[in-house]
């Protein structure tokens, strides 16, 4: 087939994906009901006290009002890459090269959109559950997204101190920080708008 389109919503705290869709085609419709799909799926709504901001190119479908009006339903605000910028969107660029260096990515066109649809599936199971991301200190984005990473980040600092203890002339600095980052931004927002750590980016 001639080639399809992947929609990816991605939750840039912990670089989760959080929906995809894959279309024959480039539709402001698609766009507008994964993001919806996305927002109830992780629960915000238009009364949080922290409003989400989704962050997208500059693209057709990003800037439709049928995609506006469903943000603005959901009490979602809006943040663009700067115009003639590829690489505004930071989180998107390091998920598509992440993607192209799989060993199974597919050299030749995907015979049907089913066949598409199959390969992001898989792809997006592997990065999300077992790929443990370097930006995001070696968890998988499940573990950070759904709080699992504490834990974790806890347990290595006490292995390394124990081992520095051990073996102190291994060592010539402290051990390493694996505490996170709390508040993660594309855009920073002006003053006045106040929003939560997590951030969704889009991406077509």
């Amino acid at each position: 087939m001639r080639g399809v389109w992947l929609y990816l919503v991605i939750d840039v705290w912990s670089r989760k994906v959080v929906a995809w869709e894959v279309a024959e085609r480039e539709d402001p419709a698609i766009a507008a009901d994964l993001v919806c799909r996305a927002c109830l799926r992780e629960r915000i709504s238009k009364g949080r006290k922290q409003p989400l901001i989704l962050h997208a190119d500059n693209g057709n479908a990003m800037r439709t009002s049928t995609l506006e009006s469903g943000l603005e339903e959901l009490g979602v605000l809006r943040s663009f890459s700067r115009p003639r910028v590829s690489n505004d969107n930071p989180y998107s660029e390091s998920l598509f090269r992440t993607t192209q260096y799989r060993p199974d990515y597919p050299r030749r066109p995907f015979t049907s959109k089913e066949a598409a649809c199959q390969w992001v599936t898989s792809f997006v199971d592997w990065y999300n559950q077992r790929h443990r991301h370097s930006g995001i200190k070696i968890v998988t984005p499940h573990q950070r997204h759904c709080g699992d990473a504490v834990e974790i980040y806890r347990h290595r600092a006490v292995v390394y101190e124990q081992a520095r203890q051990r073996h102190p002339l291994r060592w010539s600095r402290s051990t390493r920080c694996w505490r996170q980052p709390e508040v993660v931004r594309i855009n920073p927002p002006t003053p006045e708008i106040q929003h939560q750590p997590a951030t969704f980016a889009m991406a077509a």
